[in-house]
């Protein structure tokens, strides 16, 4: 897809941000100057505003002075952004190269005065920088960068040092868990099972070949309560960077390279989450096709059509669309004599509320009314923002396909990136709510380790209980039969 600088009307604009877009037009003139413009309420610390400016500008713009610190949301939008053009290591030395320069902290003696004015305000871009994208502070080389300039402004107050331990000793902790979390996911992809597509030919009636999901749960409230642990849990462990960096691209305009040289443990957390909606997919279809007779297959349905209208409730929107998604599989779907035992109508009600038509234009609407639930709520239960996560990347991957990283005159296009950060942003502030339904150990147990079946195990299982209806259905048994056996 050719890349083009972003239209004003493609945005949004970002809370606290100035409500006009202005983009420069592909193919300008060049110029050294940032490109002014009310359109990405960003300005610059003379309180210019600004569209695209020069890497360096950027820069400069994010270095605290002792009167001067960068709106929040610059912050935010230029760290998560900057990666793309620079490794976060580079960039904390070249900030803190332009305070030692600015400050005169490699001077003896030191301006008292000043450097107490300035010392809180580089303390705070630090705790903001750590807090924000801690993964980045895994490099020994940022911590080193946070030593040495404190080390250098200590003298006019130790009290610095005490702040600096303070944050380095939260950090610690943060990694720790998100090492501990990164781990857990892995055990649980390890633990994860499938059935042997061989047992599915060879169903007897009865007994069942595993336990289902009546034996662990039979409460659609209770089940919907347990996804909603797992999504939270997951969404936890995804850091705003792993969204910029899922994306990375050679981009013809920059002459450097990417600065990522493992992109797989980069966006692993971001990975697991796509397998976990994958995985819900499929044991909804598996618990569907395992039972032998039409009346339980039809109980099944229904059961899982309460769940999810339950998580509809919720604000758990990817458990939804995993549910209906599941639901939908051709193995599952082709069953029509068990969906006329089964009362559907509410799902076709949140069939509607899903439907991908007009860019999921009802989902979008349900979504902003759980946002704006979330934001006036009095409780964490009011809170549950989950979005059906596979939209929110496919927003995030058209945003980046359709706006060049840089103008033609090498300015980086900052107002793509103010968008992006909205976007991941408002997703920040989803993922920080903490569960407030209680964990049921066994049935969390079951929805991470339960076999599943393989897509031709499901189509096995789904001939099984209702018999192929027409010449391409039968010549697909027969093929999967005959695979199965010659594995015995």
């Amino acid at each position: 897809m050719p890349q083009t600088v972003c239209s004003g009307t493609m945005f949004t604009t970002p809370s606290g941000f100035s409500p006009h877009l202005a983009c420069a037009e592909p193919g300008g003139e060049e110029e050294e100057a940032p490109q002014e413009g009310p359109g990405t309420g960003a300005s610059l610390a003379d309180g210019t505003p600004f569209t695209s400016a020069s890497l360096d500008t950027l820069i400069q713009n994010l270095v605290p002075t002792a009167d001067y610190y960068p709106e929040k949301a610059y912050v935010f939008t230029f760290l998560l952004s900057a990666r793309l053009f620079i490794p976060p290591p580079e960039l904390l030395a070249r900030v803190c190269e332009l305070c030692i320069k600015q400050q005169q902290l490699d001077q003896s003696p030191l301006d008292t005065v000043k450097v107490r004015k300035f010392g809180p305000k580089i303390l705070q871009l630090l705790t903001e920088w750590t807090e924000t994208f801690p993964s980045d502070l895994r490099d020994e080389k940022m911590v080193g960068h946070l030593k040495d300039i404190i080390r250098r402004i200590a003298p006019c107050d130790e009290a610095y040092w005490k702040t600096l331990n303070q944050m380095l000793q939260k950090l610690s902790q943060r990694l720790a868990l998100m090492s501990q979390g990164e781990e857990s996911i892995v055990k649980v992809s390890l633990n994860a099972s499938s059935i042997s597509d061989k047992l599915v030919a060879f169903k007897t009636k009865p007994p069942p070949i595993q336990k289902d999901i009546f034996c662990i749960c039979n409460d659609p409230y209770t089940l919907a309560q347990q996804l909603t642990h797992v999504e939270l849990e997951h969404l936890s462990h995804i850091g705003p960077e792993e969204f910029v960096q899922a994306f990375v691209q050679k981009d013809p305009l920059d002459g450097t390279q990417p600065c990522f040289s493992d992109q797989k443990k980069k966006t692993s957390n971001l990975e697991a989450y796509v397998r976990w909606f994958n995985r819900l997919c499929y044991l909804v279809a598996t618990e569907i096709c395992m039972p032998a007779k039409k009346k339980q297959r039809a109980q099944v349905i229904e059961f899982f059509i309460d769940v999810a209208r339950e998580c509809f409730n919720i604000g758990n929107f990817n458990s939804l669309m995993a549910i209906i998604s599941g639901m939908n599989m051709t193995p599952v779907s082709r069953l029509k004599k068990t969906w006329s035992k089964a009362k559907t109508a509410k799902f076709f009600i949140l069939e509607h509320q899903m439907d991908p038509t007009g860019n999921f234009y009802n989902y979008r609407t349900a979504l902003r009314g759980a946002a704006h639930r979330s934001q006036t709520a009095n409780s964490n239960r009011e809170r549950i923002v989950i979005p059906f996560f596979s939209l929110l990347i496919k927003d995030i991957y058209f945003l980046n396909e359709g706006c060049a990283n840089r103008l033609p005159n090498g300015h980086i296009n900052f107002e793509k990136f103010v968008e992006l950060a909205r976007q991941v942003g408002e997703f920040m502030t989803w993922k920080q709510v903490e569960c407030p339904f209680e964990e049921d150990q066994a049935i969390l147990h079951y929805l991470h380790t339960a076999p599943i079946f393989s897509e031709d195990g499901l189509y096995l299982a789904s001939y099984e209980s209702e018999s192929p209806e027409n010449q391409v259905e039968k010549d697909r048994w027969k093929a999967l039969r005959s695979n199965v056996l010659s594995k015995t």
